[in-house]
């Protein structure tokens, strides 16, 4: 019996629900048992299906979560984007060269052609026929459909929130950080406003998001080196790094942080005394192409393009060497212009270094040195660039009734200023400037001057021909040798004060060096009734010699874009203001009858993406302490996840934000839009970091309180992004601060 007792109860042991019920079944005739026994299994079903619902959830967060937030980006960008149909801020400037690309007329400017061409696209698209002039705070015309401009660049701006998402979770953030990176990215004040207007700031942030996120997709792949998913990675890399640097050059700083992780990758890589030399020949070669070769090509691709689709002659016409602006249609360089160089020929003449322009005077005379009128090279095409040639005064003067004598390589003559017939002169006074050079000016007339008015001409080249005995429009490379100093006229980078009118300095050096470009000058218009007409289009300028020239021109005017001591900025702003959140920037006028916008961000994302730099210096500063000691607190994934997901980022932010401490130029608050999202993904890890190893209900309400900081104060600013309506007073809620300026 005992054996048997102890058999039933083993039975009913594993299997006592259906004891159980035969219990209940026997028992209860009115069947109120069996009722309950089915509402258990109805609850049973219930919490299977919940759980079936939650498990598919979290399968496919990685899908469904961005989705959301990617919906609520679109709204955030998008939502009453037309609201304000005047010409705002600086889409004066991009919606114009947009136009320019609409007409196909050349034009100049400091920032590579990437991001303006697709606002050109956006306004194709649009219908726009480019014929508007993008006054600032001007109405826009009815029949442009400016709206559809702006959705354009916002769409840039919306995708960066999902790019965000799915950089986090590369970067090994546990999915609550990764909400938190997500969150604050789509509610940043700043990221919106700059989003909805037609500027290049959307795609700038956009691209840049993309390099971030294919470097650390490609970091993830290290173990599975040469696979096809590794190879794509690392050229899309590339592609990343081509879009961001062909936008602006402040692209070259993400490029940057990527290359100093690739030194650091194959520096490691070399210390494997275990790793064949062919494999690391392979890693070398392989990022060579994937992250130079592939930047480079996507690079000069952007502006082969710009010189295809401009075509035409237009306002940057000046910048590009003389051969270019001969091929462009409508240009009169070149135009009806003789080929061969005479006595009495009038010109202008040209100056062959990158960024060169043409040799100028005007009546207005150094402030000191010789106090004689001043000498420069000017960009912009008027009658003070034409100078005749003359010969030098042991020579008969010219008879303009004589057949023509054709200037030759080795003559000595005399260049006289077409406007004020004074001569070109050098002596032995320090230049204005380049004190090393002797200055260059202009002196006497025709008959009044000295043997300091004569130069030498020396060809160094010509593109049409191996005849360097005539000087030829266009094609002939030539220097001028002062005949009395011995130096050469030099025409730099260096641009004069503004009694100069920021012009390029001219100056007599010294040093005869026959390579250097910028002593080089050659023929760009040319008038005498004497010569016959050249075919100007009949020589093609090379496209690498355009695109280096073009760059070096971008690089000097970039360089001359210096506070004006003599003029108020109120919307420039310093760098140390811009983490700290101490200033904004009014986009546009702020009468109470226009749409108001205030480039401002959220303070919390600011404020604790800021601190957080800090809290990761200590936190680094704390470990190696700790260690120096014999502590082990950190595992190889802890150092890896610190190394990677914090410094990292933090290197991206220091990239991007230390230039602009030492950088002369005017700098506004959206220069720091790049460096904050290097913040933003530190902020990101330190949450992650500080957070994970608490009790799970700590983590829900420290999140949860981020959560709703985060978009609270995004909604309670949203009107300095969507646009103030009526009189500003009404905000001045939002003025937290002096420095603050969204009321009067």
């Amino acid at each position: 019996m005992a054996s048997e007792k102890g058999v039933l109860a083993s039975g009913l042991e594993s299997d006592s629900q259906s004891i159980r019920r035969r219990n209940v079944l026997s028992t209860s005739p009115d069947g109120g048992m069996a009722n309950r026994v089915e509402i258990d299994d109805k609850k049973t079903q219930i919490k299977k299906k919940e759980q079936t619902l939650l498990e598919f959830l979290d399968e496919w967060e990685f899908l469904i979560a961005p989705l959301i937030f990617t919906i609520f980006a679109f709204f955030t960008r998008m939502y009453k984007i037309g609201l304000s149909p005047i010409v705002t801020w600086d889409e004066a400037h991009f919606g114009k060269f947009g136009s320019h690309y609409l007409k196909r007329e050349f034009y100049f400017d400091v920032h590579p052609p990437l991001g303006k061409m697709l606002v050109g696209l956006s306004g194709y698209l649009a219908g726009y026929n480019g014929s508007f002039e993008f006054k600032s705070g001007e109405k826009y015309p009815e029949e442009l459909n400016y709206t559809f401009m702006r959705a354009f660049n916002a769409f840039f701006g919306a995708v960066t929130i999902p790019l965000a998402y799915y950089t986090a979770r590369e970067l090994n953030l546990k999915r609550p950080a990764v909400w938190f990176v997500t969150l604050m990215v789509l509610c940043e004040n700043s990221y919106t406003t700059i989003s909805r207007f037609i500027l290049l700031d959307s795609m700038l942030l956009c691209f840049t998001f993309t390099t971030v996120l294919c470097w650390a997709r490609f970091h993830r792949l290290q173990k599975q080196s040469f696979s096809p998913e590794w190879f794509a990675w690392l050229a899309l890399t590339g592609v990343s790094i081509g879009c961001v640097c062909s936008v602006k050059w402040v692209g070259a700083f993400c490029t940057a942080m990527v290359g100093l992780y690739t030194i650091e990758d194959l520096w490691n890589k070399f210390g494997d005394t275990k790793m064949p030399p062919l494999t690391l020949a392979a890693h070398l070669g392989s990022r060579v192409a994937g992250l130079i070769v592939i930047p480079l090509i996507v690079y000069m691709l952007s502006f082969a393009l710009h010189f295809a689709i401009l075509e035409n002659s237009g306002p940057g016409d000046a910048q590009m060497s003389s051969l270019f602006q001969a091929n462009l249609r409508g240009t009169e360089v070149g135009k009806d212009s003789p080929l061969e160089i005479a006595y009495g020929s009038r010109a202008t003449i040209k100056n062959m270094g990158y960024g060169g322009g043409l040799l100028h005077s005007h009546v207005q005379t150094y402030p000191e040195g010789s106090t004689q009128q001043q000498i420069t090279c000017y960009h912009h095409k008027d009658a003070n660039n034409e100078w005749w040639f003359y010969p030098n005064r042991q020579q008969p003067e010219h008879d303009p009734e004589a057949p023509p004598k054709f200037v030759a390589d080795g003559d000595v003559l005399r260049l006289i200023h077409s406007q004020t017939g004074r001569n070109l002169h050098s002596h032995e006074v320090a230049a204005p400037v380049t004190k090393a050079d002797r200055e260059v000016s202009c002196y006497g007339n025709t008959t009044v001057g000295d043997e300091k008015d004569h130069w030498t001409m020396e060809v160094v080249k010509d593109v049409a021909s191996s005849d360097r005995s005539k000087i030829r429009t266009l094609t002939t490379a030539f220097r001028l040798r002062h005949n009395v100093l011995g130096c050469y006229l030099r025409a730099g980078n260096v641009n004069l004060p503004q009694w100069g009118f920021k012009q390029i300095e001219v100056t007599c050096d010294k040093n005869n060096n026959p390579k250097d470009v910028y002593t080089h000058w050659n023929v760009e218009a040319h008038w005498n009734e004497k010569l016959p007409a050249a075919d100007a289009g009949a020589y093609k300028s090379p496209f690498f010699q355009d695109f280096i020239h073009l760059n070096v021109a971008m690089m000097t005017s970039n360089n001359a874009l210096v506070p004006d001591p003599d003029k108020q900025d109120d919307l420039a702003s310093q760098f140390w203001q811009w983490p700290i959140l101490h200033v904004g920037l009014r986009m546009c006028g702020w009468d109470d009858s226009i749409v108001k916008y205030f480039l401002l961000g959220n303070p919390l994302v600011y404020w604790l993406s800021t601190a957080s730099l800090g809290i990761v210096a200590v936190m680094v500063a704390w470990y190696l302490v700790r260690w120096q000691r014999g502590y082990d607190d950190l595992k190889q994934a802890d150092i890896d996840q610190i190394h990677y997901s914090a410094l990292y980022p933090v290197l991206g932010w220091f990239l991007h934000y230390l230039p602009f401490v030492a950088m002369a130029r005017v700098t506004y608050v959206h220069h720091y839009y790049p460096a904050l999202y290097f913040a933003i993904l530190n902020l990101g890890f330190v949450t992650n970091w500080i957070l994970s190893n608490q009790i799970k209900s700590a983590q829900y309400a420290i999140y949860g309180v981020l959560y709703a900081t985060t978009i609270g104060l995004y909604i309670l600013f949203i009107p300095i992004s969507w646009g103030m309506v009526g009189p500003n007073r009404q905000y001045s809620y939002l003025k937290w601060f002096d420095n603050w300026r969204v009321t009067d």
